[in-house]
């Protein structure tokens, strides 16, 4: 049996691994080991600046990424690599989440919802990984952008920012742009990357969920409004405007409904 030690220092373990392979890994391994009772104190840490990274991809801004069309075989790995490279760093923001907001009176629920979350962001990561393995290619092979670990950098102060920039802006869209990448994908004929992106859309809402129900609850201990909080936040933190259309369904699933988002939309007004 493995000498576990402290739940957030096994967190830094993750943030401090450089390879994708190897985090995805040890994330699931570590989840398994918290949720099976192997150890359960969650201690204290000290979350690195950035995570480790492997030399390659190179990083750029957003806006300097080029458009990826899955019409092709290489634009669909192009795709995937894509995704891969947000799933890598999911796996990321869940560890520091723990690290660096788990206080030690936290409820044990908060450690065990984010725990959850790393374990499903790195069985993304690998399902992927394996796509790109069996059409030739690896991730790193493309460039990729550094707009989620942005938004991380810009909320270590706070937790409810970060929650509200992370999970409530960038993974919930993701809720809403799932769809039509996997309609152009079964258009494509790509059945395998269809059924990645299936399971990656279902879990997510999970993940969104996660991160309603940690804002609300630390809105309530705070006395704060968590829908005026969230507004706050996401106009004075997050540059740009939330994109419709939204995935109406799926948000209201993962408890995030129309009254927090709507209002921030692009033409609302």
């Amino acid at each position: 049996m493995t000498d576990w030690s402290t739940l957030r220092e096994e967190a830094c373990r993750v943030l401090q691994c450089p390879d994708p392979a190897e985090k995805a890994r040890l994330s699931v391994e570590i989840a398994q080991a918290w949720r099976g009772g192997e150890f359960a104190e969650t201690g204290d840490a000290h979350p690195p600046e950035r995570p480790a990274r492997p030399d390659h991809p190179e990083l750029r801004p957003p806006r300097d990424m080029p458009r990826r069309r899955v019409n092709s075989p290489t634009g669909r790995i192009a795709f995937i690599h894509a995704i891969a490279h947000i799933e890598l760093n999911a796996i990321d923001l869940a560890w520091d989440l723990i690290a660096r907001f788990g206080a030690p009176d936290m409820p044990k629920k908060f450690f065990d919802d984010w725990v959850d979350v790393a374990r499903d962001e790195a069985r993304h990561f690998s399902l992927l990984a394996g796509y790109l393995e069996a059409h030739g290619a690896a991730y790193g092979d493309l460039p990729a952008h550094d707009g989620l670990w942005e938004a991380a950098a810009a909320t270590t102060d706070d937790i409810l920012a970060r929650l509200a920039l992370v999970p409530l802006v960038l993974e919930a869209r993701g809720l809403d742009t799932t769809p039509m990448a996997m309609e152009k994908l079964t258009a494509a004929g790509d059945e395998k990357a269809v059924g990645i992106l299936s399971v990656i859309a279902r879990e997510e809402v999970a993940h969104v969920a996660a991160g309603v129900r940690w804002f609300e609850e630390i809105c309530r201990y705070r006395k704060l409004d968590p829908v005026e909080t969230f507004q706050s936040l996401v106009r004075s933190r997050f540059k740009g405007e939330l994109k419709p259309p939204f995935a109406k369904a799926a948000r209201d699933a993962a408890g995030f409904t129309p009254e927090y988002y709507e209002p921030l939309s692009a033409g609302s007004g």
